[in-house]
C-alpha cells in the first residue's frame, strides 16, 4: 500500500511538472494538462516574450507580447492554477464542453501602470489576455502580439466573399504587395501540428475592434497590434488565441475559443431554438410544374410555410423588399404582399418567421427596430449591411436578445468568435461567401477551403442545399448567377454541405418543389437536428481537396463528405460507432453518371447495415459528395 507521504510526494512532482519555473524569476514555463504543449515566457531588457512548443518542437519562436510596447515591463509577481470543469452550451457542435487548462497570471508593471497578463494552456491551444485591474481613468493601450513562425510555414486567410488566400509562404509575405490578412489564419508546416491564429471574447472586450494581423518587415513576423482606451469598466482585452492540432480538420471543432469566451449572459435562454429555415430570396422567378411562379407575394410565402410545416422545418425567412420605407419604429409595408396574413398563416401552421433588415434603408431606426420585430411576433432578424462595426454589432446582439430575437448577420459581419457561448441568440453569420452571390469565389475547392478556414471562427450562414442545379445554371431565377452554367456541384454535395458547415441556423435556399421532387435525398437535410449535436468530428480534411464531417445526436450519426473538381474516393472508417451494435444506414450518393458540371442532379439512395470497424468507400463525382444517416437497428 502506498503511504500518505508517498502520495503527497507524487502529487508535488506532478504539479512541478506542469509549472516548471526556470532559475531566473523572469523565466517561466507552463505546460498543458497532458504535457503535450508548453509555453515559455521570458522577460529580458524589459521585453516580455513567449514561445510555443509542442512535443519539443518550436511552433512559435520567441515573440513579443505587450500592452505598452514602448515601455519597460517588470514582472512583479506570478501565480498558477488549474481548472478541469465542463459546461453545457445552449446549442452547438457538442452538448458538453470540457474546460481543462493550466493558467499563469503575471502581475506586470509597465513603468508605473499595473497590468495583469493571463496565460491559459490547453491540450490543443493557448490564450493570452491582459487586464488593467486598477485603472480608474481611461488610457491608451496597444495590445501587441507577435507570431514568429517558422519561415517555411504556409499561411491561409479568409478573404471575404473572395477565394481564401493561400497557401502563401511566410517568407514571401514581405515581398507581396497589399496582402490583406484576416482572422482566422491557418498555419501549415509539414512535420508540425497545424495552427490557427485568431481571437475570442471580442464581445466582452468592449473597448476593442476586431483583431488585425499584418506581416511586419522590421520584426520579420506576423503581428497583431490593436489600440484601445482601457480604464474603469472597460479594462480587459480580447483573448489572443493560438489553436494547435495534429489534424487540419480538428481546428474546426476545437473548443478553446468557446472556453475562453465569457459564460452565458442570458438568465433564461430557453427561447433560443436552433434549426433549419427555408428562404425566399433565391427562389424568385422559379416556376413550378403547376405553372406557379414564385415572387414577393402572399401566395409564394404560404407555399414555403406549407412545405416547412409538412417537413418539420422550424423557420421560414423572408428576405428584402417586404417594406418600402423605414422611419423609427415604423415600416411602410410593400403592397406586393399582406404581411399580417403571412404571419397569421405561419402561426396556424406552427412555423416560426425570420425577417430581413437592410441597415442602408434607415439606420436611424435601429433603437426601435428590435421592439418592432418582436411586435410582429418574429423569432429572428437577418441583419444586412451593418459593416465592420464592432460597437453596433455588440449593441444589436444585446438589443435583439432583450426582444427575444435570434440574429443572423450578413454582408461582411464582425467575426465575434465565442459569442455563441455568451449570447447564443447570435445564431449565425455570413463570414464567408454565401452561394450564388459571387460565382468567381464559389467552387468546390473554395467551399472546402472556407469550411476549413472561415468556419474556425464560428457558425457560418453559407446557404448550401440547392437541388434545382440545372435550372439555376440555366438562369431560371431572378437572382441566380450572373454567368450561366458557372455553378459546379452535385445535389448530393449540396446535401452534404448542410452538415459540413456548422451553424445554429441552416438556411436552405431552394424552392419547396425542388426539394419535394427529390424527397428521398432531402431526407438527409430534413432529419438533421441542427445545432443540437452531442458530438462532432472531422474525419478527413485536406485543404481545398476534400472534407468529411460526422455529427452525433443521441445514438444517430450523420456523415457528409465533399470533394473538389476532380472527384475521388475517401475511405470512411466507422470506428466512432458503439461496440456490439448493428446500425441501419441510408446512403445518399453520386452515381457513375454524375458530374458537377454536365450531370449534377443524378443521385442514388440505398439502405444497408453497418457496425463499428466497417470501412465505407465514399465515391464522389467531380464536384460531388456523399452522405450517410446511421441509426441503431432495433
Amino acid at each position: 500500500m502506498i503511504s500518505m507521504k508517498a502520495r503527497i510526494f507524487t502529487l508535488l512532482v506532478a504539479v512541478l511538472g506542469v509549472f516548471a519555473f526556470g532559475c531566473k524569476p523572469n523565466d517561466l514555463t507552463l505546460s498543458s494538462p497532458d504535457g503535450g504543449v508548453a509555453i515559455k515566457l521570458t522577460n529580458n531588457e524589459g521585453k516580455l516574450r513567449y514561445e510555443v512548443l509542442s512535443k519539443d518542437q518550436n511552433l512559435i519562436e520567441p515573440s513579443e507580447i505587450s500592452l505598452f510596447p514602448d515601455q519597460q515591463a517588470t514582472i512583479i509577481n506570478s501565480r498558477t492554477s488549474s481548472n478541469n470543469s465542463s459546461w453545457e452550451p445552449v446549442w452547438g457542435q457538442f452538448s458538453k464542453v470540457q474546460d481543462h487548462y493550466n493558467e499563469l497570471v503575471l502581475d506586470v508593471d509597465y513603468e508605473g501602470v499595473a497590468a495583469q497578463l493571463f496565460v491559459r494552456v490547453y491540450n490543443n491551444g493557448i490564450g493570452f489576455r491582459y487586464t488593467l485591474p486598477n485603472a480608474e481613468e481611461a488610457q491608451e493601450v496597444t495590445f501587441l502580439c507577435q507570431y514568429q513562425l517558422i519561415p517555411e510555414a504556409a499561411i491561409y486567410s479568409p478573404s471575404g466573399e473572395r477565394v481564401p488566400l493561400g497557401p502563401v509562404k511566410l517568407s514571401d509575405l514581405g515581398n507581396e504587395e497589399e496582402v490583406r490578412l484576416k482572422i482566422p489564419l491557418v498555419v501549415e508546416k509539414a512535420g508540425t501540428p497545424y495552427l490557427s491564429l485568431l481571437e475570442s471574447d471580442l464581445y466582452s472586450a468592449t473597448a476593442f475592434k476586431t483583431m488585425k494581423v499584418r506581416y511586419d518587415d522590421v520584426y520579420g513576423a506576423l503581428v497583431s497590434e490593436n489600440k484601445a482606451q482601457l480604464g474603469g469598466d472597460e479594462n480587459t482585452t480580447p483573448w489572443r488565441v493560438i489553436l494547435i492540432n495534429e489534424k487540419l480538420g480538428d481546428l474546426v471543432t476545437n473548443q478553446v475559443p468557446l472556453n475562453l469566451a465569457t459564460p452565458l449572459q442570458l438568465e433564461d435562454p430557453s427561447w433560443i431554438k436552433p434549426g433549419k429555415t427555408l428562404w425566399d430570396w433565391r427562389v424568385h422567378g422559379f416556376t413550378a410544374e403547376d405553372g406557379f411562379t414564385y415572387g414577393i407575394n402572399t401566395e409564394s410565402y404560404k407555399r414555403f410555410i406549407d412545405f416547412a410545416a409538412e417537413k418539420d422545418i422550424e423557420y421560414f425567412l423572408i428576405d428584402d423588399a417586404w417594406y418600402t420605407k423605414v422611419t423609427p419604429g415604423h415600416f411602410e409595408l410593400s403592397d406586393k404582399l399582406d404581411l399580417q396574413e403571412v404571419i397569421d398563416y405561419a402561426a396556424e401552421k406552427d412555423v416560426e418567421l425570420l425577417l430581413y433588415y437592410d441597415r442602408r434603408h434607415g439606420e436611424y431606426g435601429d433603437d426601435k427596430l428590435f421592439e418592432y420585430y418582436a411586435s410582429l411576433d418574429m423569432k429572428g432578424i437577418k441583419y444586412g449591411f451593418m459593416g465592420s462595426n464592432e460597437p453596433f454589432t455588440r449593441k444589436a446582439i444585446s438589443q435583439s436578445a432583450e426582444s427575444k430575437l435570434l440574429i443572423d448577420f450578413h454582408d461582411g459581419p464582425v467575426p465575434m468568435t465565442g459569442v455563441a457561448r455568451t449570447m447564443p441568440n447570435a445564431i449565425t453569420r455570413e463570414f464567408c461567401h454565401a452561394q450564388q452571390d459571387s460565382r468567381r469565389a464559389f467552387t468546390p475547392e473554395t467551399f472546402i477551403k472556407m469550411a476549413l478556414i472561415n468556419a474556425i471562427q464560428g457558425p457560418l450562414d453559407m446557404n448550401n442545399g440547392n437541388f434545382d442545379l440545372t435550372g439555376i445554371n440555366q438562369g431560371k431565377r431572378e437572382k441566380g448567377p450572373r454567368k450561366t452554367n458557372s455553378y459546379m456541384s452535385t445535389v448530393v454535395s449540396e446535401a452534404a454541405r448542410t452538415l459540413v458547415i456548422h451553424s445554429g441556423l441552416v438556411c436552405i435556399p431552394d424552392a419547396p418543389e425542388a426539394y419535394a421532387a427529390k424527397a428521398d435525398l432531402f431526407e438527409f437535410i430534413q432529419m438533421q437536428p441542427v445545432g443540437k449535436w452531442d458530438e462532432s468530428k472531422v474525419l478527413h480534411a485536406q485543404m481545398g481537396d476534400f472534407i468529411t464531417t460526422a455529427r452525433r445526436a443521441g445514438e444517430e450519426w450523420f456523415v457528409g463528405s465533399v470533394y473538389d473538381e476532380r472527384g475521388g474516393t475517401l475511405e470512411i472508417a466507422l470506428d466512432f460507432l458503439n461496440d456490439d451494435q448493428e446500425y441501419l444506414v441510408t446512403f445518399y450518393e453520386d452515381t457513375n453518371e454524375t458530374h458537377g458540371t454536365t450531370n449534377p442532379e443524378a443521385y442514388q439512395v440505398r439502405s444497408g447495415t453497418v457496425k463499428k470497424g466497417d470501412v465505407i468507400k465514399a465515391v464522389m463525382a467531380p464536384g460531388g459528395g456523399h452522405c450517410m444517416w446511421i441509426r441503431p437497428k432495433e
